[in-house]
């Protein structure tokens, strides 16, 4: 795995934070009614995907994820003006403001998509990695999806797939305790969602995802055995989201005592923690960090509001049209 150094802890921080406050502003303008419809916020779980892109290779390797799925392509190396333009529905937006929040898609930088069916992104996630071993590439397709998630029937056949021809995926169920208002111990007989896997003999196992090392270096491993041929790995990612299923949600499930439990170890403050421990950082050069993140994110708000609608034809033009379709008469 790539060295984990000053530059590194100092790089999680800055775009930890600003994923983190890049979905605070997107809250604040949903309450404006700038943005419409569901929106799932990332608040919480963001050293799932610190960690992951430490191991990744970003030249080649996929991800592909559920509706949570803001930061992922803006971590991936999207421009985020773009991805806020998409939630405004503007056609500034990564997919012309035709997707919006449950559909943030950048195939420029191999970000394959939220995905508003549960589940629905599994097997798909399984097909990019048979498209690249096909095609004799050793790149390796991240698959991310929700506790509820794992209690579809396609992850089962994904699995059995997966393993039978070996693909190059990695599972990853970002468990934060809660498949919208359902704890995960009402919807099995167990909690250990990673044993799912030892059905098909596929490696797998628990991680501490409040821990962006502890997910790097799962991560790289799963990575160096699916670029070796030996095909994919199972992570159960234990998270936590500070924010709601959506902005709908009352959260009568859970007690404000359960979040702030968790906020005691929240993964930017452990990273910053580590940043003031061994003195990567002075006070001074922390807060022009915090600074910075705020005015890129208002950056990103400012281009969004001033970016235009899109004309009505593009409607027409984003449909695939047949002119010898012979089934109208």
């Amino acid at each position: 795995m790539k060295k984990i150094t000053k530059q590194t802890y100092l790089d999680w921080y800055k775009d930890m934070l600003f994923w983190r406050k890049f979905e605070d502003k997107l809250a604040s303008v949903y309450i404006q009614q700038k943005v419409r419809g569901f929106l799932h916020l990332y608040n919480g779980q963001e050293a799932i995907l610190a960690g992951a892109l430490h191991a990744m290779d970003l030249s080649k390797d996929k991800m592909i994820t559920a509706y949570r799925n803001h930061v992922q392509p803006i971590g991936m190396g999207e421009d985020p003006k773009k991805v806020m333009a998409e939630l405004f529905g503007k056609v500034t937006g990564t997919s012309k403001g035709m997707g919006g929040s449950m559909h943030i898609f950048s195939k420029e930088f191999r970000f394959y998509g939220g995905h508003g069916i549960v589940g629905g992104q599994i097997p798909l996630g399984a097909g990019l990695a048979f498209g690249d071993k096909y095609k004799g590439s050793d790149a390796v397709t991240l698959t991310c999806f929700g506790d509820g998630a794992a209690r579809q029937g396609s992850l089962h056949e994904a699995f059995n797939m997966a393993m039978l021809w070996k693909l190059p995926v990695i599972f990853i169920v970002e468990n934060n305790g809660y498949a919208m208002g359902t704890s995960v111990n009402r919807t099995a007989n167990h909690e250990d969602i990673w044993k799912l896997g030892l059905g098909y003999e596929m490696p797998c196992g628990p991680v501490d995802a409040m821990n962006p090392i502890k997910v790097a270096e799962a991560v790289d491993e799963a990575i160096q055995r699916a670029r070796r041929g030996d095909g994919p790995t199972f992570l159960e990612m234990k998270t936590y989201r500070y924010r709601g299923h959506s902005m709908s949600d009352a959260q009568h499930y859970r007690t404000k005592d359960e979040v702030e439990e968790y906020k005691k170890i929240d993964p930017i403050t452990q990273v910053l923690d580590i940043i003031k421990e061994k003195n990567y950082a002075t006070e001074e050069e922390i807060a022009a960090i915090v600074k910075d993140v705020k005015e890129r994110v208002n950056e990103c708000e400012k281009f969004a509001e001033e970016s235009p609608y899109p004309e009505v034809q593009q409607m027409y033009d984003m449909v695939y049209e047949q002119e010898d379709y012979p089934f109208i008469s």
